[in-house]
C-alpha cells in the first residue's frame, strides 16, 4: 500500500517545528528516524496530514556532558548512541539496552528520542530511560516543560506528549562510577521485540547497595520500574544478597498478560528466573573484579 496524502515539511530550528505542530490541531507526526512509523504510513494505520521532519535541526544531535548528567538529542542515532565513548563511561547501561535494539540496519536510522517517545511497551530504550532515572524535555509554543520517565508512560503507545509538543532532550543523571549494570532479554529471534526483559543498574558504596534502578519490558502495557525490588536492595550487602527474594518482589510489580507469543504465567516464570541469575552473575563478578 502507499500513504494517504500529506504535506513534507522539514523545518531548521526548533522553533519552526513547534510552530508547525501548534498550527496542524493535532494533525501532524513527527519524523525522526521513521522506522515504526514509515511502516505505520505504508498501512495507512497513521495518517497525518502534515509530516515534520526534525532531522535538519542541528540543536537536536549530539551528547553532551551537563552538570550532573548526560544529555542526549532525540534524532540522535541508536548506532551513534553504541559508538558514543561518554554514553559507555558515564551510561553503560544505555550502552547494553541499545545493542540489543532491532536489528544493524534499523540502528543505523532508529533515533533514541523516537524510541522513548513511541513508548513501546516491549522495546529496550523506554524501559532504560525509566529504570535510569531519565526525564524528557518536551517544547511547543507553550513553553519548555520536563517530564520524568516514571511519569511519561500511560499505556500501550501512550505518553505524557502532548500533540504540540515535540522532544528536544533526554537528560540521564550521572550513576557513580563502576556502577553494575543490569541487562537480560528473552525474544524468539534477535532483534525481536522482547516477551521479557529487564533494564538496570546499581551502585555500591563500601560492600553495599546505595542506588538502583531496575525496569522491565515486555511485561504489561508499559515499561514498569520494580519498585519494591529496588527498595529492598538499598543497604543490603553484595556478598550474600538473595537473588531470588529480590527476583520475587520485582515480579510482583508487573502486569503481565497473554497473547499469541507467550502467556502471562510464561513471563512471570521467566521473568523472576532471568533477574536472579542476572543478579547473581553481575554480583559474582563484582566479587571476582
Amino acid at each position: 500500500m502507499k500513504p494517504a496524502p500529506f504535506d513534507y515539511l522539514a523545518p531548521e530550528t526548533i522553533e519552526e517545528a513547534c510552530a508547525h505542530l501548534a498550527g496542524a490541531g493535532g494533525g501532524a507526526t513527527v519524523l525522526a528516524g521513521g522506522q515504526t512509523l514509515m511502516p505505520l504510513l505504508a498501512l495507512r494505520m497513521s495518517q497525518p496530514f502534515i509530516l515534520v521532519d526534525i532531522n535538519r535541526i542541528a540543536a537536536l544531535k549530539g551528547v553532551a556532558r551537563v552538570d550532573g548528567g548526560t544529555r542526549i538529542g532525540p534524532v540522535v542515532r541508536q548506532c551513534e548512541v553504541i559508538a558514543d565513548t561518554t554514553i559507555d563511561r558515564a551510561l553503560p547501561a544505555l550502552a547494553v539496552a541499545t545493542r540489543h535494539v532491532g536489528h544493524h540496519q534499523t540502528r543505523n536510522r532508529g533515533t533514541i528520542g523516537g524510541s522513548i517517545a513511541l513508548g513501546e511497551p516491549a522495546a529496550e530504550l523506554p524501559a532504560t530511560a525509566l529504570a535510569l532515572g531519565a526525564s524528557i524535555e518536551a517544547r511547543s509554543t507553550r513553553g519548555v516543560r520536563r517530564i520524568a520517565a516514571e511519569e511519561f508512560y500511560f499505556g500501550p503507545y501512550m505518553t505524557a506528549l502532548e500533540p504540540d509538543e515535540l522532544v528536544t532532550a533526554i537528560d540521564f543523571p550521572d550513576w557513580p562510577t563502576g556502577s553494575i549494570t543490569l541487562f537480560r532479554e528473552v525474544a524468539q529471534r534477535p532483534g525481536d521485540f522482547a516477551l521479557v526483559g529487564l533494564v538496570g543498574a546499581l551502585a555500591v558504596e563500601n560492600g553495599r547497595v546505595a542506588r538502583a534502578g531496575i525496569a522491565w519490558f515486555g511485561m504489561g502495557p508499559t515499561p514498569i520500574k520494580a519498585r519494591q525490588a529496588e527498595a529492598a536492595l538499598i543497604g543490603q550487602p553484595v556478598s550474600g544478597l538473595d537473588a531470588r527474594g529480590i527476583a520475587e518482589l520485582a515480579i510482583a510489580d508487573t502486569d503481565p498478560f497473554d497473547d499469541h507469543h507467550a502467556t502471562a504465567e510464561y513471563r512471570r516464570t521467566v521473568g523472576r528466573r532471568i533477574l536472579a541469575r542476572t543478579l547473581e552473575v553481575a554480583l559474582d563478578e563484582r566479587r571476582a573484579a
